[in-house]
């Protein structure tokens, strides 16, 4: 767990973001392709506000924007990430408005002031 907090505080660092945790026994949005350590790249995450029992994280893989379907994102609790998605640990300490984009070789984060006003 120590680990996992260091890595995202060191990246909210770098890229000047405020550091948000996102507690293990909290869940996040994943897209099935993602699922069981499967590699679809690019893999995309977005953070709005949290709600309940969730961090407000959806994450899929491929070059589009999510579907709209309300299937297309599974609820995967956050104690289950190094199974299926190791590759985005370091970006879940990010706040509520930012974005990352990570493919072999390429990152891109930045903030997107519009996801602070999406309602789920």
């Amino acid at each position: 767990m120590q680990e996992y907090v260091k890595k995202q505080q060191n990246l909210c660092k770098r890229f000047g973001a405020e550091y948000y945790a996102s507690p293990l026994d909290l869940r996040i949005g994943i897209s099935e392709q993602l699922l069981n350590n499967n590699k679809v790249y690019p893999i995309n995450g977005l953070r709005i506000v949290p709600e309940g029992n969730t961090t407000g994280w959806y994450i899929w893989g491929g070059e589009k924007e999510p579907s709209l379907d309300d299937n297309f994102f599974q609820p995967l609790c956050l104690t289950h990430i190094d199974y299926h998605c190791s590759d985005i640990i370091g970006y879940l300490g990010l706040s509520p408005g930012w974005r990352f984009l990570i493919a072999p070789n390429y990152e891109d984060v930045w903030f997107d002031s519009n996801l602070l006003n999406y309602q789920k």
